[in-house]
């Protein structure tokens, strides 16, 4: 993986060489270009016309001493002027290859793209490409394999579709050809979402593309399939299910493989139908590999799909946070039993805003999306136990919106380009620094965005902020004034005690929040048996704790795998059932009691 992890020293002094000749090409066009006798030093005897006498070989400006303004090369040993000149080589070479120089407007790549693609992009209202297109587009035009890695909101998307469209433009694709780009993404919002920037780029051309996914009509994309589609954009487990059993899917002529938010899709459990997919494909192709975050699983799936020596593009490297500028972050430290009261306070203050609350389960997030709701507090909700079509609503809905509070578990949490999007409120914290960092992705995205974060901890919690900077996340501590907290804790006790379906529903979502908590994977920081459950109850509105049939030791050192785009965290059953001092062991008939969904 050397070459993989590092920019390989061949092709960096390749690019020097290639600089070194445009930049002494140039330099040589604006030698020929310049009159006679206006070369710099106004040559060896006189200077150009206007300019003082005596600044030739001979002699120095008037009033100073003879030989002061003489020849500098007659004064410097030649050695000296070789050193001074390669320096001078080097440094223009730096400012070049850092692109301080180059044109990064779309318009620059008229030579390499086709017109009706560079239409689609002014269309849009693009105009100058962002550092991941920038550094990604050329090489991937010319057919590298690319493993990139850049910041969320950092313009991936583009980077990666450009030259695809291109090159099925290129090699002229007709239906009949089938499919000659697969395009996949981890969760069903993000394909529809790669979808949609897909089909605005394609106004101009005649290729057909489509999107597979799960919970759509399999017979409809079937037929589809059968036709022909020259750009696929898909869920891996769908796609999946297609290539084996679907006859008509033709791929075999497949020319470039893209996989977006990487990590994530390993992380939502595709790992085994990824290595499928990989063996089923063509082995002659181009694969790019975009990822917010490089891990170990990542690597190893660059292993299996990327040709040996991929160019490694990564924009953030070198830069002091893992965050975008015009991102503000902080933190609250609030106690258990005041965490409900501190979030309705913050919504209340900030209805008119665009706010996006992060829960740690499907059932938290339903059950505060009743409450809230019930309470004249309206807001939305995504998260994997809903129907595919009440998800694409919400999720278009909240787009369209100048205003208004989603509260969704992590299925949003990833590649998502929701338009202004003011606060981020994570009232469950993620389980590691990756995650917070996709979590705030979804606001001050784009060139110049602008957006807030705000992370709720508990007093035990904090811990995690010596993660956060190791990761180079920027975090203060706002101020919050706990005088001006709405006090409506005795009026939520009552409302949960008297009606039913809302006590239902905040039974399973404080056990959903007990067993995501016991499956963190940072048991030093979220440590289950530092939980105060009487006063995390009250939170959900109960004056006793609410039994949970959960082992607390058995998923100690370990987390519980995630499963399809759900976000939240699922609940396994474990062979060997020991009873806690802390949660009674509860027998429950045989049920789906899964967090998540497909």
């Amino acid at each position: 993986m050397a070459a993989v992890g590092n920019l390989p020293m061949l092709l960096l002094r390749r690019k020097i060489d290639k600089r070194n000749l445009k930049l002494r090409q140039r330099n040589l066009a604006l030698q020929r270009a310049r009159p006679p006798g206006t070369e710099p030093g106004g040559g060896r005897g006189s200077g150009p016309p206007g300019t003082e006498p005596g600044r030739g070989r001979g002699s120095g400006p008037p009033g100073t001493e003879p030989g002061a303004g003489a020849d500098p090369y007659r004064q410097v040993p030649r050695r000296k002027r070789i050193w001074a000149a390669r320096n001078k080589v080097e440094m223009i070479d730096e400012l070049f290859s850092s692109g301080a120089f180059e044109d990064t407007s779309f318009a620059s790549l008229s030579d390499l793209v086709s017109e009706n693609t560079l239409k689609g992009i002014t269309d849009m209202g693009f105009t100058h490409m962002t550092e991941i297109q920038h550094k990604s587009i050329k090489p991937l035009l010319e057919g590298r394999d690319i493993l990139a890695a850049a910041k969320t909101g950092s313009g991936k998307t583009l980077a990666f579709l450009i030259p695809a469209i291109e090159l099925i433009y290129k090699l002229r694709f007709m239906p009949r050809n089938g499919t000659g780009v697969l395009i996949l993404s981890p969760t069903r919002e993000l394909a529809m979402q790669t979808y949609g920037v897909l089909k605005e780029l394609m106004t101009h051309h005649v290729h057909t593309y489509g999107l597979i996914m799960g919970g759509s009509n399999r017979s409809a994309e079937a037929q589809k399939l059968a036709k022909g589609i020259n750009i696929i954009v898909a869920t891996p487990g769908r796609l999946l299910d297609h290539m084996q059993n679907t006859p008509e899917f033709m791929f075999k002529n497949l020319q470039c493989l893209v996989i977006d938010e990487a990590d994530r899709i390993l992380e939502v459990g595709f790992e085994e139908e990824m290595k499928q997919i990989i063996k089923l494909l063509p082995k002659r192709r181009q694969t790019m590999l975009f990822s917010a975050t490089q891990t170990r699983k990542v690597e190893d799936l660059a292993k299996i799909s990327l040709k040996k020596e991929p160019l490694y593009v990564g924009v953030d490297d070198n830069k002091e946070t893992a965050t975008v500028d015009g991102l503000e972050q902080g933190y609250v430290v609030c106690p258990s039993e005041k965490r409900f009261l501190l979030l309705f306070t913050f919504l209340k203050k900030n209805r008119k805003k665009k706010v996006m609350v992060f829960f740690s389960s499907c059932m938290s997030v339903k059950y505060h999306y009743e409450l809230l709701n019930y309470i004249d507090l309206p807001v939305m909700a995504i998260h994997g136990k809903q129907k595919q079509t009440k998800r694409t609503t919400t999720f278009f809905q909240f787009c369209n919106a100048d205003s208004g509070i989603l509260l969704c578990t992590d299925v949003a949490a990833r590649g998502l380009d929701i338009p202004e999007v003011d606060w981020i409120v994570q009232y469950d914290p993620p389980d590691d620094p990756k995650e917070y960092i996709h979590r705030v992705g979804r606001t001050a995205r784009g060139i110049n965005g602008r957006g807030h974060a705000l992370l709720i901890l508990r007093p035990e919690e904090l811990g995690f902020l010596r993660y956060l900077k190791q990761a180079r996340v920027p975090l203060s501590e706002f101020e919050f004034s706990w005088s001006k907290i709405s006090d409506i804790q005795s009026q939520l006790e009552k409302l949960i005690e008297k009606n039913y379906f809302l006590h239902k529903s905040a039974q399973e979502a404080y056990k959903a929040y007990i067993r995501a908590y016991d499956s963190h994977s940072l048991k030093q920081i979220y440590n289950i048996n530092n939980l105060d459950l009487p006063k995390v109850s009250l939170s959900f509105g109960f004056k006793v704790p609410p039994f949970v049939d959960l082992n607390v030791n058995s998923s100690q050192g370990r987390r519980l795998q995630k499963r399809g785009g759900g976000g939240g965290f699922g609940y396994q059953k474990s062979k060997n059932v020991h009873k806690s001092k802390i949660f009674k062991h509860i027998n429950k008939k045989k049920s789906d009691s899964r967090q998540f969904s497909r």
